[in-house]
């Protein structure tokens, strides 16, 4: 199995798409990822100069945007919905007031409903484009402080990491490892292999190992290369950052994956002695996984899907979270890369010769 294993690496790290795919990685990952290397604590007299909307729905503080409060979000929507009906429902200043006189003792759905009787469906969606407003310079402080109270900001980061580094590397092993039982499936290669006293389970250990392996080396160069520009970026200005928040991270929400694409390419390139039919379902799995819905209340996002490869970390920097059920997700993806494992040996048992 190691010696299986060994080879594997070192035709890897032979391979030119190995390192170029490393290189484009860490350039796409950093056009995504470089803004939040710019977050900072704002000096006396600092501001964020920008030409954005005053409100929107999905602000980051390194544009100078902070969470609005209840109140503040209440008193921004009432406004904008004056402002629509004055301008495109054509009503009056004092017709207009009473509307909003009207909804002052309504929730959120009472007033959309309600409002829906004028011919304004639009409210809901103007009421989230309350959820970010510009802050001030004491407001964005203030902000950022609050979050690094009880975290550290590579906890954050590493999220954000983790989002853009899971969603290339997806792509990138998965042509990568195409590679992986090549050699192996061509005709005689094949039929020879299964002349050898070698067992299914030492020989599809030492394949998905030394597959598994390289993706860890990818990763692991991946991490090294972020951390140091987190820790150079964001280090002297006060702000932690630890290793530790990358690895476990990594851990959580990209390794599962990873394992889960190594053993879908055994089982197909044993199951049609090719692994070129892997790629195309793997991208179409890539895409499932990455692909939005609707959660009970009607709202389209992003909220995960069963036994998916990607987990993406939507939302501003600070506020960012993994979709629901994402960690009982990735445990499962463990166990389905298990099963596949085991199935994969029974086809490889079937097709030996003794």
């Amino acid at each position: 199995m190691w010696s299986i294993m060994k080879r594997e690496v070192r035709n890897y790290l032979k391979n030119p798409l190995l390192w170029l795919g490393i290189a484009a990685s860490v350039w796409m990952i950093f056009q995504n990822v470089s803004p939040y290397l710019d977050i900072h604590y704002l000096s006396e007299g600092e501001t964020i100069v920008n030409d954005y909307p005053k409100n929107c729905r999905d602000g980051d503080v390194f544009d100078g945007y902070v969470p609005a409060k209840e109140e503040l979000r209440k008193k921004l929507w009432e406004e904008r919905i004056q402002e629509v009906l004055i301008s495109e429902f054509e009503m009056d200043q004092e017709e207009a007031q009473s509307v909003i006189d009207e909804m002052k003792e309504m929730d959120l759905a009472e007033v959309c409903k309600y409002l829906e009787g004028y011919g304004y469906y639009d409210a809901h969606y103007e009421y989230e484009n309350t959820a970010y407003h510009k802050g001030t310079r004491e407001e964005i402080n203030a902000y950022i402080a609050e979050k690094l109270e009880n975290k550290s900001f590579s906890y954050y980061f590493s999220r954000k990491f983790a989002d853009f580094a899971g969603l290339f590397m997806g792509f990138f092993v998965t042509v990568l490892l195409s590679f992986l039982f090549m050699q192996d499936t061509r005709r005689n290669t094949y039929e020879l292999l299964h002349t050898k006293p070698v067992s299914a389970g030492k020989y599809l250990s030492g394949k998905v190992g030394g597959g598994f392996a390289v993706c860890l080396m990818i990763l692991a160069a991946l991490n090294l290369i972020f951390f140091g520009l987190c820790l150079v970026s964001v280090g002297n200005r006060g702000f932690e950052v630890r290793l530790t928040d990358f690895l476990l991270t990594d851990c959580f929400y990209i390794l599962p994956n990873m394992l889960m694409i190594v053993s879908v390419y055994s089982l197909i390139s044993l199951l049609f002695k090719s692994p070129l039919p892997a790629v195309p379902f793997l991208l179409l799995y890539i895409v499932y996984s990455n692909m939005g819905s609707r959660n009970v209340e009607g709202i389209y996002g992003y909220y995960g899907r069963p036994l998916a490869i990607m987990v993406r970390f939507l939302g501003d920097f600070f506020d960012t979270a993994p979709p629901p059920m994402a960690l009982m997700n990735q445990s499962f993806l463990i166990l389905a890369a298990g099963c596949i494992f085991f199935l994969s040996m029974q086809i490889w048992k079937r097709r030996r010769v003794y």
